[in-house]
């Protein structure tokens, strides 16, 4: 299994996914940086993503839409602050209108790190959000359980590379 642990700080006002693979530090790196690799695992199995724009580099942007079961499909985006390649990036991930653009409200900065760790990487994905309202509601959302099941999707990804 390669999801370690979830995790939420109320104080902090994050929340902290942690998962391992055994996998090099520049596979999993290409998980993100290729968004043909992303669409394979990035949302739960039931609501896959397809990105419409992706360019992972210090003030690039991402585009992209969920396909939910009943065929809705609400768009996010990710602005990228920070790319260290192939140990770090820091987004604000949002969500988009009708029309692509961002939506109103906050936000939610995700920092992923890299590590390598014997027989593989070790993945740290932290979301932080701009209140407690925030968090409870996308808690509430399913984003736990959604980024639980996208993350066991890796693996799969993983073995079809190697």
């Amino acid at each position: 299994m390669t999801l370690v642990t979830t995790s939420k700080d109320l104080d902090a006002l994050t929340m902290v996914v942690v998962a391992e693979f055994d996998a090099g530090i520049e596979q999993v790196w290409q998980l993100w940086a290729d968004p043909r690799k992303l669409e394979r695992w990035w949302g739960p199995p039931e609501w896959p993503a397809t990105f419409t724009r992706h360019d992972l580099v210090t003030g690039g942007e991402s585009r992209y839409h969920m396909t939910g079961p009943d065929g809705e499909q609400p768009g996010g985006y990710w602005q990228i602050a920070e790319v260290q390649e192939p140990t770090r990036f820091v987004v604000r991930d949002g969500f988009t209108d009708e029309a692509g653009n961002p939506a109103p409200g906050d936000p939610v900065t995700m920092e992923v790190m890299l590590d390598e760790k014997p027989g593989g990487t070790r993945m740290t994905l932290t979301s932080t959000f701009a209140s407690a309202e925030q968090l409870d509601e996308m808690v509430k959302m399913g984003m736990e359980e959604g980024l639980a099941g996208a993350i066991e999707q890796i693996d799969g990804v993983l073995a079809e590379a190697a």
